[in-house]
């Protein structure tokens, strides 16, 4: 039995962070019912790399009843009405407002049902300017400030992945379950509100601190640290690159001595301290390049485990693709079974079961059925 079985959850919901944060509750053995459009969530078409479906919606749907719903027609809006009045969470992230016009808006549902749980995920939030601005992840890595610290010097760079999304959805997720176990003892809802925005805020920490009580924000420094030296990325002979990680002074002694030959830098001199080598790093670095330089990948990586060096890789998609950490889980979809990274959260003796990701109005008749007037 799941965490949540017994729980039944109502998602309203398109794209990425919502369906991240309902798919979760999913894997806890939640039952979620995803309404979409009659042409489905857009996410569905945004490529064809898993067998033919979208790696997105392979991805974040797994475990999700499907229900294809016109919440303007009348009678669907209906059907929708009476699955939530048996619901325990409602998430949504449509557009601003657009879960209210439709008569879906936290305010109602909470004075109709006092149990219900409400996750409105939006992009800025409702209570500034830009509560109508579109929120896709991107446009928030920019206007979060975070492409502003990622890529190299000469220009900013968007994170590979979703992290805007996967970020409020993962708050989404946390804040869903608070709730849960609050009610659990005031047998009270409540209703939370998560913005793509205030996600990356929060994971913009730091750099902020730094712009508003250092004087200035960091630097785009590509992969490196800009404020630990060496922690970057250097060439080996062979065309590999690994990272090294230098966490404190007997870490720097170690490396000085073992690695560089040159014990006396972690003595005296430019490199003696981190501060000093962050001023000094301009001189530094071609020294350690030139010995990485001098090495194989795995040559350079053994030496740095003898020397208890903290190094990794600087891995492809498809190095990454056969790393022997990477745990990988079979979820069935309309076109066969996919595996996709296992679920982080590992529990000893319990094997990792992902249900089916459901075609598009799958579970439709079904559901009509169950909750006709």
């Amino acid at each position: 039995m799941g965490a949540l079985d017994g729980i039944l959850v109502v998602a309203l919901e398109q794209a990425v962070a919502a369906p991240y944060t309902s798919s979760r509750l999913a894997d806890a053995g939640a039952r979620v019912i995803k309404i979409e459009r009659p042409e489905g969530d857009f996410a569905r078409g945004y490529d064809r790399a898993a067998k033919g479906q979208s790696s997105y919606f392979v991805w974040l749907n797994r475990g999700k009843e499907s229900l294809v719903l016109d919440i303007k027609r009348d009678d669907d809006k209906a059907l929708l009405g009476r699955i939530v009045a048996r619901a325990d969470v409602f998430i949504q992230n449509l557009a601003p407002g657009a879960a209210a016009r439709a008569g879906f808006g936290a305010g109602d549902l909470r004075r109709a049902h006092p149990r219900l749980i409400v996750c409105d995920i939006s992009g800025y939030g409702e209570d500034n300017s830009y509560r109508d601005m579109r929120a896709y992840d991107m446009l928030v890595q920019a206007e979060s400030g975070l492409a502003s610290v990622t890529g190299g010097p000469d220009r900013p760079s968007r994170v590979g992945v979703s992290v805007c999304d996967i970020a409020a959805g993962m708050y989404a997720h946390a804040a869903i379950l608070e709730a849960l176990i609050r009610r659990g003892r005031t047998g009270e809802g409540e209703t939370v509100k998560i913005s793509l925005f205030d996600g990356m805020a929060d994971w913009m920490a730091v750099p902020l601190l730094h712009h508003d009580y250092g004087g200035a924000a960091p630097a785009r420094v590509g992969l490196r640290h800009p404020s630990i030296v060496p922690y970057e990325s250097f060439a080996t002979a062979d065309g590999g690159r690994i990272v090294i990680s230098i966490q404190n002074e007997r870490e720097w002694a170690r490396f000085a001595k073992r690695i560089l030959r040159r014990p006396e830098w972690a003595k005296e001199g430019p490199f003696a301290d981190n501060v000093a080598r962050v001023k000094n790093r301009a001189q530094l670095l071609p020294a350690i390049a030139q010995v990485f330089a001098g090495e194989t990948r795995e040559g350079m990586a053994q030496k740095l485990k003898t020397a208890e060096i903290a190094y990794g890789f600087v891995n492809s998609v498809a190095e990454f693709s056969r790393h022997p950490a990477l745990r990988r889980a079979e979820t069935p979809t309309p076109m066969g079974a996919v595996a996709v990274p296992a679920p982080p959260a590992r529990r000893p003796d319990t094997e990792t079961l992902l249900r089916p990701v459901p075609a598009l109005g799958e579970h439709s008749a079904a559901i009509r059925r169950e909750f006709a007037p």
